[in-house]
Parts: C-alpha cells; sequence; structure tokens
C-alpha cells in the first residue's frame, strides 16, 4: 500500500505539470487581460497611454504573448511554485496562498455538507427506486433525477431565492452574515453570529444538493439493478432470506463498489460549482473570488485555484482507489 501510494504520489507531479502547462497557455491566450480591464475607463481619457500600458503589462509580467513569451512566463510560475510561491494577486493585492488560504473554508464547508448530505439522499433513493422498479416511485425518482441534471445552476438558484426569499421570507438571499448585525464579542455573541451564518448557507447547500444528487441517484439505481440481477441473489432469494436481507446485505455491498470511484470527482466539481452558486448567492467564498480573477484576467490567482482542483482531483482519485479496495477485497492495489 505505501509503495503505491508514493509512486501514484510521483506519477501525479508529473500529471501536475501537465495541467499546469495547459491551464497556464489558456489563460495567457485570453483576449483580454487584467492590465486591460484595469485600465480601460482611464485610456481614452488620455489619463493613461498605451506606453504606460504596455509598461504596465512588462511588470506584471504579461508583455510578451507570443509563444516564446508564454512559454517563459509559465516557466517562471513553475520556477516560484517549486519554491511554493504561487505569487501575489493582481486583482486582490495579496499573496495567492493566503487569499486561498482565508477564503476557502466556507467553500469547503459547503462542499463538504454538500457531499454528504448528497450520498445520505441519493444513494437510498436510488436503491428503492431499483427495488420498485417502474412503480409511481421509480418514475418519481428519476423525474427528480432528471430535474437535477437538466437545471443550470444560476437558474435553480434564481427561482429558491424568488420562492423562500421573495415570496415567503423564510431565509436570507444573499450574504454570509446579516449586513445590519451587531453581534457581542462573547460566547452568546459567537454563538449568535453562527447561527446566522448557517441560516444564510441553508439555501446554497440546497442548490448544491438538488442540483448534485441527480446523477448519483441515477448510477445508484443502475448499479442495484445490474447487482439484483446476478446470480447469488437468486441463489440467497431460493435460501429463503427476506427481501430486505437480500438487499442491504448482500446486493448493498456490491453496489457500493462502482460508487466508490465517483468519489475522486465530486469534490472538486463541488468546488468548481461554488463558483456559480457564490456569485449568485454573493457569498465571499474561493469560488466567487476565482470567477472574479478569471473575468479580470489575475493569472496568479487563476492558477493557484486551478491548481488548488486539480490537487484535490488527485488526491480524490488516490482516495477512490484506497476506498474501492477496501470495499471489494478481491481488489489489490498494485505495487
Amino acid at each position: 500500500m505505501f509503495k503505491y501510494i508514493v509512486k501514484r504520489l510521483l506519477i501525479s507531479i508529473l500529471i501536475l505539470i501537465g495541467v499546469s502547462l495547459i491551464i497556464y497557455t489558456m489563460v495567457r491566450l485570453m483576449p483580454n487581460d487584467y492590465v486591460d480591464r484595469k485600465f480601460a475607463a482611464q485610456l481614452g481619457t488620455g489619463a493613461v497611454h498605451e506606453e504606460d500600458i504596455l509598461r504596465f503589462k512588462e511588470l506584471y509580467g504579461i508583455g510578451d504573448s507570443s509563444f516564446k513569451g508564454i512559454i517563459g512566463g509559465y516557466l517562471k510560475w513553475i520556477g516560484n511554485l517549486a519554491r511554493g510561491d504561487l505569487g501575489v494577486s493582481f486583482k486582490y493585492e495579496k499573496p495567492v496562498a493566503q487569499v486561498i488560504g482565508e477564503n476557502m473554508w466556507i467553500s469547503f464547508a459547503i462542499a463538504v455538507i454538500a457531499t454528504i448530505l448528497q450520498f445520505l439522499i441519493a444513494i437510498p433513493l436510488g436503491i428503492s427506486s431499483a427495488t420498485h422498479q417502474y412503480s409511481v416511485r421509480d418514475y418519481t425518482v428519476t423525474v427528480f433525477t432528471m430535474i437535477g441534471l437538466s437545471l443550470p445552476t444560476y437558474f435553480f438558484a434564481a427561482i429558491v431565492i424568488k420562492i423562500f426569499s421573495v415570496d415567503l421570507g423564510w431565509l436570507p438571499a444573499s450574504g454570509l452574515i446579516t449586513a445590519t448585525s451587531n453581534f457581542p464579542d462573547t460566547f452568546a455573541g459567537h454563538m449568535q453570529e453562527l447561527g446566522d451564518m448557517i441560516v444564510h448557507l441553508i439555501l446554497p447547500i440546497f442548490v448544491s444538493v438538488i442540483l448534485s444528487i441527480g446523477g448519483l441517484m441515477r448510477y445508484t439505481r443502475t448499479n442495484t439493478l445490474e447487482v439484483l440481477g446476478a446470480d447469488y441473489i437468486r441463489t440467497a432469494r431460493a435460501k429463503g432470506l427476506s427481501e430486505k436481507t437480500v438487499i442491504y446485505k448482500h446486493a448493498f455491498r456490491n453496489t457500493l463498489m462502482p460508487l466508490a470511484t465517483l468519489l475522486a470527482g465530486i469534490l472538486p466539481s463541488l468546488f468548481g460549482g461554488m463558483m456559480i452558486t457564490e456569485q449568485v448567492f454573493a457569498i465571499d467564498g474561493i469560488g466567487r473570488l476565482a470567477y472574479q480573477a478569471l473575468r479580470d484576467g489575475d493569472i496568479p490567482f487563476v492558477m493557484g485555484y486551478n491548481m488548488f482542483l486539480a490537487v484535490l482531483t488527485i488526491i480524490g482519485t488516490l482516495f477512490s482507489d484506497i476506498m474501492y479496495s477496501i470495499v471489494d477485497p478481491r481488489v489489490k492495489l498494485g505495487k
């Protein structure tokens, strides 16, 4: 196991280098950059001239957009990364690592809670749908699945805000803390602040869960139907075991095996989805900051954020392989 993990980590370093080169090239090829956006309004007034723009681009290291310039910029960036330096964000004027470290935790909390709820809801519904195939329950779950797979995040979030915030007034529509609140610096005050934050996070988590459980429910249903048709399930039923024992003792474990592979992409995909969700709900998490940085051409921050997602994906893939070997003892990890 240890040798396998070390081998996978070494291979992951090569993968990260390739991914970083592709991302850096794509970001540098965007039609606009940070300097153009920052000084666009001043360019026509005479306050800033073309020579100033070029000088600023050289200062930010984005002056040469040729192939040679892009490769040179990438080598400089990868050299700084090797020393543990992700650079300084153009937009936020802070080290990228500091910006990510200060703002990732709210996104991480939303992603983790949404992931847990996704599994707790989707797997039982998928199994229930499979064990009641072609019933009203099955068709209801299928419709629910299609809704979750089809609705865009911004559209569904707008509907949820309209119903629960505007029409009913039950929950806040945006932000992380009530703007007019003034919590005392005491234990009770901190608990009130935490409660206010939880209330603000209900709708973003709800949107994330509803839009993500559809695929998992469908996957669980398909796997369960396949397992229920296996010979050992028919043998278990022939021995007189109850249907509950057959499903939850014999079929459930084998249903989990393919689901273990989904762990590799769920957490990174939720972090990526936070970019839209946090923008709609005006939550200053890492996703919203990344969206604004991408829009403004903040190369250091975009690179740092995407490498953060790439590392999460690699860790998720490794964790998925280990979980698969635990769920299925027949699977042996290579040396």
